[in-house]
């Protein structure tokens, strides 16, 4: 005959509802119903508490030191934070579950808290624009990891936002408020990397008059990120490999080794793989450094978001240079969508901040703005078709509509009225992409007035792609 496994629930006063004899075909169950837990049977395989709190109360904790390894299974009604996840986690072996009839499962694993995908606010507080599939993948392997110490492998094409990425990582991630160094290891000189990262003493080398930690211990509780790490020579590879196999670096000139408690986010833009196969990266390094590997879609990828992405550059290079931000004309949407974009996000970057700065007062920018990119990318750029400017907002303020025949009927003055101000209130609003406050601006008015106007003409609820109104 089989023993079954012993559960002892400790139900801290909750009622059971009679799952103890639910669970008895899978579990030998022993009850402790009293308000303080008290020690399971030395042969218990899994001790159940009933638990609402985010934290467990002290005579538990005194009770646990006397258990050892003993798995716990929490039964709540409500999902457990992060924060009361670490909490309990303290104990020890912690899982989590609501209350069932199906029994605890031998074995059972932590449920995994449910994490939403990064809102466009929280994602701009980033520096992120990732509405697209691809970059949702992205952005979720960027959680993960910044929930752990482990090390980050992040790979793709120049201008893909790497770094940007790595900076994500580290804001998202318990240590935020400790220090981010970033390395570019292709901008250093092959004979001063190894100082650079690891530090030295005092005489090491000429010129090296005092000791300097370096930038691993400079980054000591926080993160360090090391760009273009497949030009670094091989002999940094190998103190490299030693700081991830032993976290502790060893300054150059001598002196003891130093522990180091860091975040290694790494980062290339050449296929690291086919170095290690050509001699020129070490192989066991190259699988310290591939524990969480994230790859960056190039732009060309990601058209979907070109938009959005050309209007936040234009936002933060208005801020930077002083200027009113400006809008794009929907038109050139397509223009930018259908780009090859060699240069990624960077190259898209340094296009939006030339248009604002080249454009002058005018408060829209048309596809005649862009004229510069489909020059350069030459076949590879669709036409550039000069848009139709828009009446009454890409000529001057004071500039009337197109002029109307009377028809030999008459017509409903009011009504064309409200028609013509309709219009042009949807195109301001597609135009600022419905931020409120500068489509009023386009027309001249108030976002009172604005405000005032599209609930008289029922425009509330149109459905627009709104940006946050500055």
């Amino acid at each position: 005959m089989n023993t079954l496994p012993r559960l002892h629930w400790s139900t801290l006063g909750e009622p059971t509802h009679g799952l103890e004899n639910r669970w008895a075909a899978v579990w030998g169950v022993s009850l402790d119903k009293g308000g303080t837990p008290a020690l399971p049977p030395m042969d218990a395989d899994l001790w159940v508490i009933s638990a609402e709190a985010d934290e467990p109360p002290p005579p538990l904790v005194r009770v646990v030191a006397e258990v050892g390894a003993l798995p716990i299974l929490l039964l709540r009604s409500k999902v457990l934070s992060a924060e009361a996840l670490a909490a309990w986690s303290a104990l020890g072996s912690v899982r989590w579950s609501p209350l069932r009839d199906d029994p605890p499962i031998p074995g059972l694993r932590p449920l995994a808290l449910p994490q939403a995908p990064l809102t466009a606010s929280q994602g701009l507080a980033l520096g992120l624009v990732g509405i697209g599939a691809a970059m949702q993948g992205v952005l979720a392997k960027a959680r993960a990891a910044a929930a752990t110490r482990a090390t980050v492998l992040l790979t793709g094409e120049s201008g893909t936002g790497k770094e940007v990425i790595a900076r994500a990582i580290h804001r998202m991630s318990a240590e935020a408020d400790q220090p981010f160094v970033p390395v570019h290891c292709g901008a250093i000189p092959e004979n001063l990397l190894e100082s650079e990262l690891f530090g030295y003493t005092k005489g090491a080398f000429t010129d090296a008059r005092k000791d300097t930690p370096g930038k691993f211990r400079e980054a000591h509780g926080g993160t360090i990120f090391l760009d273009e790490v497949a030009t670094m020579p091989l002999a940094a590879q190998v103190r490299l490999l030693r700081v991830l196999q032993e976290w502790e670096v060893q300054p150059l000139g001598g002196g003891g080794p130093v522990k180091v408690d860091v975040r290694v986010v790494v980062a290339t833009n050449q296929d690291l793989w086919k170095k290690v196969q050509e001699g020129s990266f070490r192989e066991d390094l190259f699988y310290r450094l591939e524990v969480v590997p994230i790859a960056l879609p190039p732009l060309r990828q990601r058209r979907e978001e070109v938009p959005f992405l050309a209007q936040h550059f234009l936002n933060r290079k208005a801020r930077q240079h002083g200027i009113y931000p400006k809008a794009l004309h929907p038109s050139v949407d397509s223009l930018l969508m259908a780009l090859p974009w060699p240069g990624n996000v960077r190259q898209l970057e340094n296009a939006m901040e030339r248009a604002i700065v080249l454009s002058g007062p005018r408060p829209v920018l048309t596809r005649e703005d862009f004229a510069f990119l489909a020059e350069r990318m030459g076949e590879c750029a669709p036409e550039l078709e000069t848009a139709a400017p828009v009446a009454g907002i890409f000529t001057t303020p004071q500039a009337a509509p197109s002029s109307l025949e009377l028809p030999p009927d008459g017509l409903d003055l009011n009504q064309v009225v409200s028609e013509m101000e309709k219009k042009l209130m949807l195109q301001s609003l597609q135009i600022t992409r419905g931020n409120k406050k500068r489509a009023a601006e386009l027309l001249g008015l108030k976002r009172t007035t604005f405000l005032e106007k599209m609930k008289r003409l029922e425009l509330e609820d149109v459905e627009l792609s709104a940006t946050e109104e500055d």
